[in-house]
């Protein structure tokens, strides 16, 4: 299993990471995350449209409005990659490629 670097870049946001909190819970429309968040709208539907790309929302239309969910799925293999790199640090802790 390789790191997916997309996932991880985005997921180093802290704005990103705030919106990926708020999404957990329920479904938000960006006038809700706008307001949880204090940030201006174009910025946020700037985040969630890199949190789309990456894979880690989904889209739901409702009327006139979109409202944004996390995909628990993409989370996981994003936190999956990272516990298999761990676990492999943790199996090989003094081994070094000679010089």
């Amino acid at each position: 299993m390789s790191l997916d670097t997309d996932a991880l870049r985005v997921l180093a946001d802290p704005l990103r990471a705030q919106i990926l909190e708020l999404l957990a819970g329920e479904a938000l429309c960006t006038c809700h995350l706008v307001e949880a968040t204090g940030a201006k709208q174009t910025n946020i539907s700037n985040h969630l449209r890199q949190l789309r790309d990456a894979g880690l929302v989904q889209t739901e239309p409702c009327g006139r409005y979109t409202y944004y969910r996390l995909r628990a799925d993409a989370v996981q293999d994003a936190a999956d990659s990272l516990a298999a790199l761990a676990a492999r640090a943790r199996l090989n802790p003094t081994s070094r490629r000679p010089c």
